[in-house]
């Protein structure tokens, strides 16, 4: 048997840095490095943690990593590419410290792995970066020409699942056609045909509505409140990503709390957590018009999909377009450990940013 490929994850997230050593897709090691309010109250943007992250990975790498293959890093809001895996590269590192697309703390996955692969001397890499545009033309237009529908989703994990329901149809990847849905405290839900996303919705901004995000909004009243002087920008802001949805409805974000308030008997739990099902396989319908109703399968994935209560709902409505698969949970880590392996196995070409 071949030596395994000894493959270092890093996955900064908003409140902690995931850390992972994978001996081919298997992960070896795997902690998740907490960062409480007080640690990040005194820096004031991402980039200023970003010091304080590498020391903590490099820490981790002293006491776990005697040597590696390669590092990949989470990919952030780069500028619009395709799928695939890329080489870590000077332009990418000005490109997400330039936060083109939105500030955010996956940012700083390029340049966490671009500085650990360089003390071992291997190959940097991030995997299907959030910023993967791979739209078909209609699905750019808005409404108007001054805002173009952007192609920004939790394309790792869609990507993956793709990849799986293909495999287990045994379906060529490429002659495959998918309705995916990400759900987790944003949902995506994309059509994916030949592996590639030619449309979704903009979690951030439009779709349904999760766990602590409004998705789309009546425009009418929005602008109202937009403009009633009651709120300010970074507030609105946040009324719509963070405090939106479930949260805003309930006042918790965890779907845990919800089933177990409806199983006490909440009746506006109840029918809050099914209107959310209702947005859901809304949105999975309009996304099978783009496949024109050839769909092999919808996906349900993400950490909500492992909510029997919500994916059995979303299925009884979408089930007459085609069967339904479920793949629970978002394993992220080992999705980017799998990318930088297919490059080392020469399965795929790394791609240059």
């Amino acid at each position: 048997m071949s030596t395994p490929f000894s493959i270092v994850v890093l996955n900064p997230g908003s409140t902690s840095t995931k850390v992972a050593l994978f001996h081919d897709d298997h992960a070896g090691r795997a902690d998740t490095i907490a960062h409480g309010v007080g640690d990040l109250r005194r820096f004031s943007t991402a980039w200023e943690q970003y010091a304080y992250r590498l020391q903590l990975c490099k820490q981790w790498a002293k006491e776990n990593v005697k040597e590696c293959s390669a590092v990949v890093g989470m990919g952030g809001l780069l500028r619009p590419v395709e799928g695939g895996v890329y080489r870590v590269n000077q332009t990418m590192l000005r490109d997400a410290r330039a936060n083109l697309q939105g500030e955010h703390a996956s940012n700083l996955g390029c340049a966490l792995a671009h500085d650990l692969a360089s003390r071992y001397r291997v190959p940097a890499y991030v995997v299907d970066p959030v910023s993967v545009d791979e739209f078909e033309s209609p699905a750019r237009y808005s409404g108007h020409p001054l805002i173009e529908r952007r192609s920004l989703s939790h394309v790792l994990n869609i990507h993956a699942a793709a990849r799986r329901a293909a495999e287990e149809m045994q379906v060529p990847l490429e002659q495959s056609s998918f309705v995916i849905g990400h759900l987790g405290g944003g949902i995506s839900i994309a059509p994916v045909r030949s592996g590639r996303i030619i449309d979704v919705n903009d979690a951030a901004s439009d779709g349904p509505f999760s766990p602590e995000r409004t998705g789309g909004l009546p425009l009418q009243p929005f602008i109202t409140l937009c403009t009633s002087g009651k709120f300010t920008e970074a507030e609105l802001r946040n009324l719509v990503m963070g405090k939106g949805g479930i949260a805003a409805y309930l006042g918790t974000n965890s779907t845990k709390e919800v089933e177990n308030r409806i199983k006490a008997g909440d009746t506006v739990a109840l029918e809050i957590y099914q209107a959310m099902a209702y947005q859901i396989a809304k949105e999975i319908g309009a996304m099978a018009t783009v496949l024109n109703g050839k769909v092999n399968a919808i996906v349900l994935t993400g950490g909500v999909a492992r909510s029997t209560m919500m994916t059995s709902w979303i299925e009884e409505r979408v089930k007459f377009i085609a069967q339904v698969k479920v793949f629970p949970g978002e394993d992220e880590m080992c999705s980017l450990a799998q990318g930088a392996l297919r490059v080392l196995r020469g399965e795929e070409q790394a791609k240059e940013y």
